[in-house]
């Protein structure tokens, strides 16, 4: 059971459990070190949601990387993503860089098309995307993660990073809200 039962007056439906999402990101972990072997990869967080994937993500990792994030935001009237904005950048030059960002949900495509522009414009030596969910029903974009924790058909998601207002990315699995 989820340390919450609701979020604003929505019940959460266990999904994903805590188990399962330890197991795939280890697993994640162990692709990225075989795949990236010899190199130094740059993690790309995207804030808000992905942080707590990165940070478990990263330490299932057998190799130095740098961890940079970048902090974007899409204006909404409802539960559907608007206008995209970059209101954080990188600190770090991605230039020639093997670069993995880091994403907790690939919806839409949108963000991750957005972001996706923005870091290949800046000449990195190869580009891969890590996303934890791929929820295809919405897709407007055609992008595919490399690396991808869990596909899900449909449902509004909270929990491991994944918010509903603000609220849930707390918890420790994946709940559907109903």
């Amino acid at each position: 059971m989820p340390m919450l039962d609701e979020i604003n007056g929505r019940a959460l439906k266990p999904l994903i459990t805590e188990q399962q999402i330890s197991r795939r990101v280890h697993e994640l972990g162990q692709e990225i070190t075989r795949d990236y072997k010899g190199k130094s990869p740059l993690m790309l967080g995207i804030l808000k949601g992905g942080f707590i994937f990165l940070a478990d993500l990263v330490r299932q990792i057998g190799l130095e990387v740098e961890i940079d994030f970048l902090r974007v935001s899409s204006y909404r009237e409802s539960d559907s993503p608007g206008e995209i904005e970059l209101l954080q950048d990188t600190n770090i030059s991605l230039k020639e860089r093997d670069v993995i960002l880091v994403e907790d949900l690939l919806d839409t495509g949108g963000t991750l098309g957005f972001i996706r522009e923005i870091v290949l414009s800046r000449e990195p030596s190869s580009f891969k995307i890590c996303a934890f969910i791929d929820k295809r029903e919405r897709r407007e974009i055609e992008i595919k993660a490399d690396y991808l924790g869990f596909e899900i058909e449909e449902g509004f998601i909270v929990g491991y990073g994944t918010d509903y207002a603000e609220k849930g990315r707390n918890l420790p699995g994946i709940y559907v809200l109903d």
